[in-house]
């Protein structure tokens, strides 16, 4: 460092910034990285880390890499931490709670400064021990409430009342959904935004037009057809997530239903995949470049604090809103979803 300080005329308080993923002038990082090149230097990780007790290195537990979700959130994080001299560590638990808890396990071995997490275990018992070591985790798309911890996820709720609320418009009444497993957050607060706009439009909600699945394909297959099969009357079904979508897709293609002629469908996430379909799909859109974004963000603060995130496990009142006794307080970043509108909604 003394020798690029030496050869750009630079500070070495400047040198070591940049190496050290702080904010320099673009003019200055030119001479340093052409320096670099001359130099032929290379930083020594293994020593840093020894040194700083740091590894620049961000651990990610995703359930499913082939995930278009997940992998454009890990793309747009990836950017962002990149930008400030970090690197990341994927994991695959293939929504497998024993992998998801060796995974974490792993990435604790290796050292890694904190974990972003999409959450499989919804008890939170599998990062109990990460976040006693003092490091941050960030959550995405699923909140944990027995954890305190920072989360970035969009307003499910929301997104299911305005699918369900677009159909409701189009004339439909017998409304199907399939939804994902009882315990998962994101399922729950989709599940629940489907019976509150029902209600308040005065639709009764029937229990018999809700359809559980895995967030698998095979799944979306088999609730499309069980709905189908015990609501003849049916007129219209919300696919809950990308993977059940695309399930529900085949499902009707397998059951000879025509999209909208037979059956209006919405689904979830995946532009590409509803503009590929014919009809072209409605669909609902999560902003993932922002929660990867928003993601990386919050945690590049933690670690810039320093401040140990360890804490009694936050207690939620009435409203929803956390209620803790220490003076940190994990951050909950909700994004809105959109509707892109196809042709795959008939006027009933």
């Amino acid at each position: 460092m003394k020798d690029i300080a030496k050869k750009t005329g630079l500070g070495l308080a400047t040198v070591s910034s940049y190496f050290n993923g702080g904010n320099v002038r673009e003019k200055n990082r030119v001479k340093i990285e052409e320096a670099i090149r001359e130099l032929d230097f290379e930083v020594n990780e293994v020593a840093r880390g020894l040194k700083t007790n740091t590894t620049r290195t961000i651990g990610v537990v995703i359930p499913e890499l082939n995930n278009v979700f997940c992998s454009e959130i890990i793309t747009a994080m990836e950017d962002v931490l990149r930008s400030h001299g970090y690197a990341t560590m994927i994991c695959d638990c293939r929504t497998d709670r024993r992998l998801e808890r060796e995974a974490v396990e792993f990435l604790m071995h290796r050292r890694v400064d904190g974990i972003v997490n999409m959450p499989v275990d919804t008890s939170g018992a599998h990062l109990e021990s990460f976040l006693k070591s003092g490091r941050p985790v960030v959550l995405i798309d699923r909140k944990i409430r027995a954890l305190n911890c920072d989360c970035v996820f969009v307003d499910n709720l929301t997104a299911a009342r305005n699918a369900i609320s677009l159909l409701i418009q189009n004339g439909h009444r017998r409304i199907g959904i399939i939804s994902g497993p009882e315990d998962v957050f994101t399922a729950q607060e989709r599940l629940r935004g489907y019976r509150q706009i029902l209600q308040e439009s005065g639709i009764e909600t029937e229990e018999r037009l809700i359809c559980r699945g895995d967030y698998t394909m095979e799944s979306g297959v088999r609730g499309l057809k069980a709905l189908v099969q015990e609501n003849p009357d049916m007129t219209a079904v919300f696919a809950t997530n990308y993977e059940l979508t695309m399930g529900a897709v085949i499902g009707a293609n397998e059951l000879g239903l025509g999209i909208p002629e037979k059956l209006s469908m919405i689904g979830f996430d995946n532009l590409p995949f509803a503009r590929a379909c014919h009809p072209k799909l409605t669909i609902v859109t999560q902003p993932t470049e922002e929660i990867g974004r928003q993601a990386a963000e919050i945690m590049l603060e933690r670690i810039r604090e320093g401040v140990s995130v360890h804490r009694e496990p936050t207690r939620f009142g009435e409203n929803g809103s956390a209620e803790t006794n220490s003076k940190w307080q994990p951050v909950f970043r909700k994004l809105q979803t959109t509707i892109v509108e196809g042709s795959s909604v008939r006027r009933f």
